[in-house]
């Protein structure tokens, strides 16, 4: 191999490695003269001899002046090579690179004006070491020497140009080495970034949206940067992006919507806002690529309708209702388990409105796709149910409308019931705050007396007996009161004429028998006054108590609702109604005479005429107090008509009895009653005796009548 020092004087040599920059750049000069000569002979052999002397003596040097003259040289000679230099790159480019990472600045920076200068001839030729140069250039601008940045920004701008301008250049190599680079948090490195892509993607040869998903989450990542600068590169070169995807007719939607999902839960609002702009646009393009990401679309979104920001609102609204319009089925990859898992998910929702919109997915694929959601229906069951207990009024009449719609079948109607009943039972605050509200929506979109028959069969074996007579007089205090069961009301008005009302009265009877208060109310809605006054009658100390006596205001009050209108009419004929009026005394005497319900029966009755009353048959039988005696070859019916025994509903119902089963499930009652009491007795013994509050009885006030009837207890 050549000597390069018989080639290149020992004066420029020494020279190289001065510490003067000008006596280096005196020499550099020299250096390029020689290479130049070596060149025109055709001498490759010495030449490869002087750039490996610049190498190895200079620019691997420990003096950080010979490192600064070897990279000075490189340069020269790479001048001096002229066309030829692309055949001593690989010896001159890796010394030059290695420099970019000296421990001093200053070759750090001559580094980079070396490899400006060695780019500047190469040009297109440059480019075999592209990925390395870049890494280099990656680092460099993050420099800590401003000098260094500066010359590495000059370097970097003429890469851009020959790499705009070459066909040599290979996106699929230069991808991995983006992708990498992509999460740095460096804003220095990240602007260095975002000018490449937007680079690149200005060329037209290179197909830069087509390796979009690889770095389209770094991208996302630098909308939450600190720098407004970089927040605005990068929101530019989405914005870019996207006008691409919507001009391009082949993208890779199921990748980036993967990204976009993520992005779309992220703390920072402006990310959320961008990715929920995409997500929209996606949902309008996309098409058939995106359905099976439509669950994960659907998580993304749902959480966003209730985001502070209005404009993140709008699009996750306007993307909801797209995403809804798209009539998708399960053969086509549709999984509706995926969408009911999130929607099931997004009820735990700290937020109303993601609450609701997650019901009203639930809602459109039981209407669409009812069979595949009932196979589901274990997996969303008891999360509906718990629901009910929502604090938004909105949100439980939505899980109703869609309980109703599961109970269209007989046996989920049936499972729907006895899940409510549970729920009751395990919670009775639920039965104090919902339960009116569940059990009437429940009425109205189903049929009442449906409804009701079931809970009926339901109670009337129910083991607790505290929560049968508490669910029992809730489902007594809707009947009577709510718009849904006018129906029903007139049904059982009707029960000693009509076979249909008789059979909804027996039907609820057993279970309404376990609240004295509610079995009286049902009697009197149903015209069976005698009966009434039987229950009355056969109520005994044990039964008469605070919480008896808050529920027989409740019934006065309720007395003198238009419900009851009925009723107090047929008090202008008493003898007529002569059960009626018995009944209503009875209920009387029950009362406190001081308590604000007694005045108002006692008012009523005042207003009873006496002109109607005779000596006849009526009145002998009331007095006698045996509503089910018979007198000759007819029968007093309830409402004090006398009619043939042929024919009359009446007949058919056997009311001794009816009353034998109410008075043995009030034993039950009772003796419950008394064996908590000595529960509560052995207790007090055992702790020591305590000062007991004084129980005060029912007061005008219907609240406090109210508060105290939600207590648990036997009716």
């Amino acid at each position: 191999m050549a000597d390069a020092h018989s080639v290149v004087p020992a004066s420029v040599l020494r020279n190289l490695s001065d510490k003067l920059y000008e006596k280096r750049k005196n020499a550099a000069l020299e250096v390029e003269g020689i290479v130049k000569q070596l060149a025109a002979l055709g001498d490759h052999e010495k030449i490869s001899a002087v750039i490996s002397l610049l190498t190895t003596e200079y620019t691997y040097s420990p003096q950080a002046n010979h490192r600064k003259g070897g990279l000075i040289g490189l340069a020269a000679a790479t001048v001096g090579l002229t066309s030829e230099a692309s055949q001593h790159l690989e010896q001159i480019v890796p010394p030059v690179l290695n420099s970019f990472s000296d421990q001093d600045s200053r070759v750090r920076y001559y580094a980079c004006e070396a490899l400006y200068n060695i780019a500047k001839v190469v040009r297109g030729d440059f480019i075999i070491f592209f990925n390395q140069i870049f890494d280099a250039l990656c680092k460099l601008s993050a420099d800590s020497a401003a000098n260094v940045q500066s010359a590495a920004h000059l370097l970097d701008r003429l890469v851009k140009d020959i790499v705009t301008e070459s066909d040599q250049f290979s996106i699929e190599e230069f991808i991995p080495l983006l992708r990498e680079r992509m999460n740095v948090l460096n804003p220095y490195v990240r602007q260095f970034l975002v000018g490449w892509i937007t680079v690149l993607d200005s060329v037209p040869d290179i197909d830069m949206l087509g390796f979009l998903p690889d770095f389209l989450d770094g991208l996302f990542n630098m909308l939450s940067d600190s720098s407004h600068e970089i927040r605005q590169q990068a929101d530019s070169a989405l914005s870019e992006f996207l006008q691409e995807i919507k001009n391009s007719p082949s993208v890779d939607y199921g990748r980036m919507a993967e990204i976009l999902v993520q992005r779309a839960a992220s703390p920072d609002e402006f990310t959320r806002l961008t990715a929920m702009t995409w997500i929209n646009e996606f949902v309008k393009l996309g098409g058939d690529q995106l359905v099976p990401y439509y669950a994960d679309i659907l998580g993304a979104i749902l959480p966003c309708m209730s985001d502070k920001e209005e404009k993140i609102r709008g699009f996750a609204r306007e993307t909801n209702e797209e995403l809804r319009s798209v009539k998708g089925e399960p053969e086509e990859a549709f999984n509706v388990g995926a969408i009911l898992s999130i929607a099931r998910r997004q009820l735990d929702s700290e937020w109303e409105a993601t609450r609701i919109e997650a019901l009203h997915w639930i809602s459109t694929l039981l209407d669409r796709h009812r069979s595949e959601v009932l196979c589901f229906l274990n997996d969303i069951f008891d999360t509906l149910l718990k629901a009910l207990a929502d604090s938004s009024d909105e949100v439980v009449l939505l899980v109703l409308d869609i309980h109703a719609c599961i109970a269209q079948d007989p046996q989920h109607f049936s499972q729907l019931v006895v899940f409510l009943v549970q729920n009751f039972r395990i919670d009775h605050s639920l039965l104090e705050r919902r339960g009116a509200l569940i059990i009437r929506r429940l009425c109205d979109l189903l049929d009442a007396e449906r409804v009701y028959r079931e809970l009926s069969s339901i109670l009337e074996g129910e083991a607790d007996l505290e929560f049968a007579c508490i669910m029992v007089q809730a489902l007594n205090l809707i009947l009577l009161t709510s718009s849904e069961l006018s129906e029903i009301r007139k049904l059982l008005k009707q029960s000693l004429a009509n076979a249909a009302g008789k059979d909804l009265f027996v039907a609820l009877y057993a279970s309404w028998s376990h609240s004295p208060m509610a079995i009286i109310s049902l009697c009197l809605l149903a015209q069976m006054y005698p009966h009434a006054s039987a229950v009355i009658q056969s109520l005994v100390e044990e039964d008469i108590n605070v919480k008896f006596l808050v529920q027989l205001d409740k019934l006065i009050r309720l007395l003198e609702t238009p419900i009851f209108a009925h009723l107090r009419l047929q008090l202008l004929e008493p003898g007529r109604y002569v059960w009626l009026l018995k009944a209503l005394y009875g209920l009387l005497m029950l009362l406190p005479q001081q308590s604000a319900a007694f005045k108002i029966l006692q008012t009523r009755l005042k207003t009873v005429p006496t002109y109607s009353f005779n000596g006849g048959d009526q009145l002998k039988h009331a007095l006698s107090g045996n509503p089910y005696s018979h007198h000759g070859a007819s029968q007093i019916t309830e409402d004090g008509n006398k009619n043939l025994n042929n024919g009359n509903v009446q007949n058919d119902i056997n009311f001794t009895s009816w009353l034998e089963q109410f008075e043995q499930i009030q034993r039950q009652h009772r003796l419950l009653a008394k064996s908590q009491a000595q529960s509560r007795n052995n207790s007090l013994l055992k702790d020591g005796p305590k000062a007991e509050e004084p129980r005060q009885l029912p007061t005008s006030n219907t609240n406090r009548a109210v508060s105290r009837s939600s207590k648990r207890g036997p009716g």
